[in-house]
Parts: structure tokens; sequence; C-alpha cells
């Protein structure tokens, strides 16, 4: 029988299979587990593991899961886990993410990140944030149109209590690698366009469960893994 222990053992053997591929170090790709919908308890086998970065989705159910971890794990283990919000932010969730989350992936609204810098307790460290890009051009798809990004980007570099690290995309589903590659690529040429026009920038947010190869390919330094680590997700409940 699978353990998650053997799961993430298997992702990290193709993270670094596709990062040799590459002609890339290992070491310079981060592992993100996306625990969304998933109990608790499988994030603490992960956990004993040694994974310590999680992603979630939805803000209440990750903060039920950081306040469950503390009394399972003990109080020791909060500081040592890494929370990344990978979901859509609404505006009334800001105060308690700024004070919550070490990383948001979503930053898509100038506005958002704003009350997300005004609202970042002064004794923590600054807030990681990604602006996400909508590669695909989908129109129900979340994220800043290609041709706005270094307008947003260079908004948000310039916020205090934020360090802007890079982007993030989700590109359409699709088994078609050569897709999957272009819209990898079309991301980080945006992210290297963004670098040489002078904002320091380092992570590379994109490749989940199926199509990380292709990621990694293509220059991600960090890939979202749900399903290959937890196994198929449960039905994913609605937003808080």
């Amino acid at each position: 029988m699978a353990t998650i222990a053997g799961n993430l053992q298997a992702v990290k053997s193709r993270i670094s299979a596709a990062a040799e591929r590459a002609g890339r170090d290992r070491e310079s790709v981060r592992l993100l587990a996306v625990s969304k919908t998933h109990p608790v308890t499988l994030v603490a086998e992960a956990y004993s593991a040694g994974q310590t970065a999680f992603g979630e989705n939805y803000v209440q159910e990750a903060l039920e899961k950081m306040d469950a971890l503390s009394r399972l794990l003990g109080a020791e283990a909060a500081p040592v886990l890494e929370w990344h919000l990978i979901g859509p932010l609404q505006s009334n969730k800001t105060r308690v993410v700024a004070e919550r989350f070490a990383w948001v992936h979503t930053i898509e609204r100038e506005k958002i990140a704003r009350r997300l810098s005004e609202q970042r307790p002064a004794g923590l460290p600054p807030l990681q944030v990604l602006v996400q890009v909508n590669v695909s051009g989908e129109p129900s798809k979340s994220g800043v149109a290609a041709h706005e990004i270094s307008t947003l980007a260079r908004a948000v570099a310039t916020m205090p209590r934020l360090r802007l690290r890079g982007l993030m995309a989700i590109p359409e589903p699709t088994d078609d690698k050569a897709i999957q590659h272009a819209r990898f690529r079309a991301v980080r040429e945006l992210f290297e366009r963004l670098r040489e026009d002078g904002l320091a920038l380092d992570t590379l947010s994109m490749g989940m469960s199926d199509d990380m190869e292709a990621a990694i390919a293509e220059g991600a330094t960090m890939v979202r893994v749900g399903t290959a680590i937890f196994g198929p997700r449960e039905s994913a409940r609605s937003a808080a």
C-alpha cells in the first residue's frame, strides 16, 4: 500500500529526474505539497516525512489545519510549517492571510496586494507574494493578462511588508506536451522580461502532478503537487 512518505519520495525522484534532463540542479526546484481538501492527518504524515511547505486554496480550511496541526504536533512544529495560499483571495480575508500565511501565489489586483501590505504585522518577515498570470487566456481563469503583468508587478514591488518573488500560473489541463511546454515557456519569458527590467525575481510557481516535468523543463522553481502525494482529493468544498 502506498504511503505519504513513499509518495513524497516518488515525487522528489520525478523532480530530480526532470531537473537532470533539463541540465538543472535538483535543489533549484522546491516542492509545495498541495493539501487542500485532504485531512489534517495526512498533512501530519507528510510533515513527519520531512515536508514542511503546504499549499491551500481555501482560507478557512487552511486556518483549521494550522490550528489542528499545532495541537497534533505540538507548538514547536508551528514555526517550521510554511503555509502558501494558492487559491483566490477575497478582500475580506486579507487580514488573516497577512497574519497567518508565509506566501500568497495569487495576486491579481493591486487592491488586494495593498491590503496585504497594510495588514502584514510588523513583527513578521515580509509576506512572500507572486503575481498570477492567466497564460492560457481563459475568461473563467484567475490571473492577470500578460500585457498587464509589468504594471501590476512594479506596483507590488514597491509595497512595504511584501516581497515580490515572481510569477505563478495554472495553464489549462492538456495531455498535449507541446502545449504544456508552450504555456510554461510563455510564463518564463514574462518572468525573464521582468527581471531584465530590473525586478529582483527568483520564483516561478508552475507545474502540478500531471505536468511538472514540462514545467521544470521550462524553468519552474516551485511545483505544486497534490494528487501524486495525497491521492485524489475529496470533493472541493465551497470557498469560505
